[in-house]
């Protein structure tokens, strides 16, 4: 039920949304461009990590599924490897994924759609594969608790450098910042504690530097500074672009730019340039200049002439789709 009507949420505000939408390159292009979901059967893509091991590939997730990951081919939207993961049990709500430093992806089942009731949670942790091909991957599965109680997340972030692990809840009580353990356990309880407090969001990503941190939610994204194994500041605009139902976010392998998700069928994943970063190949603002960010593929910034009807609409979508989880949370 809960799938069926974020679906209709989801397919609505993609309709509504479609018109403010940067335009992205066409199929076959270079590879980190702007590009669409192909796969019939990924229909809520909630997390979305580039690969360290195969440039231009994206991995990616469904919420609720079988242990599924998806690697997707920048350059044609079409899925080039689907793993299916040995070792872990049934996933309750999957929701987001990021690559290692010791050339593991790990995966947030993290959600908890009862509000923060689960009393654990867990990580899922498998060698990037060097063949990209249906295979079955062995992985290591992690018990996850909060030290100050259970709560709702769809934000894992791993550092690049220390590889520790971080996620950002989306609790009652407001968004927080939670670090793991220097080393995650797999023979005990791994304790996340609060160091930070930040947006309500639905995923997160660090740099491949290890130097800015983006975390966004459903209208925003934000950019933080890291520093000492903490944002510092309060961030600055990661320029998102107005997407039905905005759930995933990560930087390109390079860090020149962010790639934005979405859930629903056939979503869209959308490149907006760094500032100050150069810009995709054929990929240039009016001038000569790199693209501001959010600018769509044909160089136009992002807002101009249909800025306002994004706007308007994006808070009647974000207001659907978050009464929507709750009305059915209750239900």
């Amino acid at each position: 039920m809960r799938t069926a009507v974020l679906r209709v949420l989801g397919a609505t505000a993609l309709a509504v949304l479609a018109a403010t939408a940067p335009a992205g390159a066409a199929e076959g292009g270079d590879a980190d461009r702007d590009f669409t979901l192909q796969d019939p059967r990924i229909t809520e893509s909630s997390g979305l990590a580039a690969s360290r091991a195969h440039p231009g590939i994206y991995w990616t997730h469904n919420d609720q599924d079988a242990p599924l990951i998806y690697g997707v081919d920048s350059r044609t939207g079409k899925t080039v490897a689907t793993l299916t993961l040995k070792g872990v049990g049934t996933p309750r709500d999957m929701e987001a994924i990021s690559v290692g430093p010791d050339g593991h992806v790990y995966v947030g089942d993290i959600g908890d759609n009862l509000d923060g009731t689960w009393d654990h949670v867990w990580i899922y942790r498998f060698p990037e594969p060097k063949e990209l091909r249906d295979q079955t991957v062995r992985a290591t599965q992690y018990d996850v608790r909060y030290a100050d109680g259970a709560r709702d997340a769809e934000a894992l972030m791993v550092h690049p450098e220390t590889g520790r692990v971080y996620i950002a809840s989306k609790h009652k009580d407001g968004g927080g910042l939670y670090e793991g353990p220097a080393r995650l356990s797999a023979s005990r309880a791994n304790v996340f504690r609060r160091i930070a407090e930040v947006p309500w969001v639905t995923d997160g990503a660090f740099s491949p530097d290890g130097e800015r941190l983006v975390l966004r939610g459903y209208l925003l994204a934000e950019e933080y500074a890291w520093k000492d194994g903490r944002p510092v500041g309060e961030g600055t605009s990661a320029g998102a672009p107005f997407q039905g139902q905005a759930e995933s976010v990560t930087y390109t392998r390079d860090g020149s730019a962010l790639m934005f998700g979405s859930e629903g069928n056939h979503s869209r994943v959308i490149r907006v340039d760094r500032p100050g970063a150069a810009p995709a190949p054929g990929r240039t603002a009016p001038g000569g200049g790199a693209e501001p960010p959010g600018g769509g593929a044909s160089g136009e910034p992002a807002g101009e002439g249909n800025a306002t009807t994004g706007f308007l609409v994006l808070g009647l979508v974000a207001a659907a789709v978050i009464g929507g989880k709750r009305l059915l949370r209750r239900g």
